[in-house]
């Protein structure tokens, strides 16, 4: 690609004059010389089309204040930049003055790594859970396609989350050996192919249920990759908006998948959703894999100061005998008798009841409770993940200026924590008791509420690196694991209670109050982010 080099005073136009100077053979560049036009300042102006070509000039170009490197070169100026030459190529700085035009692409270019790294991974957060609530639509008209009860299109929902239970842990642990950026792209990538599995399995159960399971178990993997991704790169005074900024993608990506769905489902049909969704998260995979490249080839790294130093082993050929040792080296005993362990355990537990059953019972709560349609129902069940996009952006500065301001860690993140606990519980105590409200004024409580519960991402959810930056990938398998049986039994049991009853109050509010309160009380007398040391060593 031909390199454009000028020098100038000042830039103008004008004839050619015979008195112009030059350095170079006149039949050197005859095929593709640029015309030169000289001002009174004698402007020049010269293409060099090939790399011997510049050598020789190089020589007689220096004298003259010419830069034969792709820039612009202007006497009198003390110290400028040279950023860039035609051929896209990224400059240095040089002195005595050299100046250029900048085309860095993609804008992103020279973002530090770990913003690089933070932002796709929310981006994969958006597509986890738009892949999670696009069946939620889709399962009605399956539903009628396949003749299914409410029975069989239960069972098809809740194999998601059989296999995002069982990959807990072997996701925290995989992530430990290999690092959670490996772990995350394969997750992404596995449970993205087995999206796109669904509409080819539909007619046939098994096949049906055990793909619903894979697509679990590649997204169970995601939040323990997702932590040891955030130990590892973002320092602590950063750690609250990281976060909440990667784990905020779910509520943007609910939002986006309740708002994609229906349009998708009645223009190109159910089997659409499935397919579109995953070729989203197939793209996700090939960039984040550039970002990973750019990274292994640039000779410039990025350091995060006041970053804990994590030495770890991520070479891809680890035997099965050098993994079995790894596994045996994890200080599971520590863990367990560590009570600020078994609190996050307990709390994570009562969060997931709460937001799994909402998640799943709001829709026909508001449909059936509030008497609102089917189309005012939906719109109605985005406001709750829509709010909490916003909160979670004041959460995370508001515990991160905390920190900031030098308040010790474990009282932010209790004051966080229960800002997540009690605002749902408020709130769902008000929707229970009979108080003559109109149902507009009960959606915005609850909206309310459980918006305020994304405070969690920067109380619960950043304890686990708080404590071991070098296990809170594993710790975070352990709590999320005790975490996904509410989607399992805690759906269920809402349904169960709810025909039992005939009461939203006693099946759906009563269940998830008594966890919001018990939850809070655990985590204020025994939650801890001091840093822990559980090697067996010690």
């Amino acid at each position: 690609m031909a390199r454009c080099s000028l020098r100038a005073d000042n830039l103008c136009f004008g004839p050619r004059y015979a008195s112009t100077r030059s350095s170079i053979s006149p039949n050197l560049f005859r095929p593709r010389r640029l015309s030169r036009f000289a001002s009174r300042n004698n402007a020049k102006g010269r293409v060099f089309s090939s790399i011997k070509e510049r050598e020789d000039v190089k020589e007689s170009e220096r004298s003259n204040g010419v830069v034969a490197g792709g820039g612009l070169r202007v006497d009198g100026l003390e110290k400028t930049k040279l950023v860039s030459g035609f051929d896209g190529t990224l400059g240095d700085e040089r002195a005595e003055g050299e100046v250029g035009f900048d085309w860095r692409w993609p804008p992103w270019k020279n973002m530090p790594q770990r913003y690089k790294l933070v932002g796709t991974t929310s981006l994969a957060f958006v597509i986890c859970n738009m892949d999670k609530v696009n069946l939620s639509i889709a399962i009605i008209p399956m539903s009628h396609q396949f003749g299914w009860n409410s029975s069989v299109a239960g069972l098809v929902q809740s194999s998601f989350f059989w296999g995002y239970a069982l990959s807990q842990l072997p996701g925290g642990w995989l992530a430990k050996i290999f690092g959670g950026r490996k772990v995350l792209e394969i997750g992404v990538l596995a449970w993205s192919l087995s999206t796109a599995l669904v509409p080819v399995l539909a007619g046939f159960m098994p096949g049906l249920v055990l793909s619903r399971i894979l697509v679990g178990i590649g997204e169970g993997v995601s939040p323990s990759a997702a932590t040891d991704l955030i130990a590892r790169s973002i320092p602590l005074e950063e750690r609250s908006r990281a976060v909440a900024f990667v784990f905020g993608g779910l509520s943007v990506g609910s939002v986006t998948g309740l708002l994609l769905a229906p349009p998708l489902i009645q223009n190109f049909g159910w089997e659409s959703v499935f397919y579109i969704f995953s070729l989203l998260g197939i793209g996700w995979f090939v960039v984040f894999r550039l970002i990973k490249e750019e990274k292994e080839d640039s000779t410039a790294s990025t350091s995060i100061s006041r970053s804990e130093d994590i030495s770890t082993n991520n070479s891809m050929t680890t035997s099965l005998s050098n993994l079995a040792e790894n596994l045996k080296d994890v200080p599971w005993k520590a863990f367990f008798e560590n009570q600020a362990v078994w609190a996050m355990i307990y709390v994570h537990f009562c969060g997931s009841w709460g937001h799994y059953a909402c998640l799943s019972w709001l829709p026909t709560y508001f449909s059936e409770e509030l008497n609102l349609n089917l189309t005012e129902a939906a719109w109605v069940s985005i406001l709750p993940p829509l709010a909490s996009v916003l909160v979670t952006g004041v959460a995370s500065q508001f515990a991160d200026n905390l920190i900031a301001n030098g308040m010790e860690i474990t009282k932010v993140r209790k004051i966080c924590q229960t800002i997540a606990f009690l605002s749902p519980a408020v709130c769902m105590t008000l929707s229970s008791i009979d108080l003559g409200l109109e149902p507009w004024e009960v959606v915005g409580i609850l909206t309310g509420g459980l918006a305020l519960s994304s405070f969690a991402l920067s109380g619960l959810y950043c304890t686990h690196q708080d404590m071991s930056p070098k296990y809170a990938s594993i710790l975070l398998g352990i709590t999320n694991t005790v975490g996904a049986i509410p989607g399992i039994i805690g759906v269920a049991l809402t349904g169960y209670l709810l025909d039992l009853t005939h009461s939203w109050s006693i099946s759906l509010f009563a269940p998830s109050i008594f966890f919001y309160l018990t939850g809070t009380a655990v985590w204020l007398a025994f939650a801890s982010s001091t840093p822990q040391n559980f090697s067996k060593k010690d």
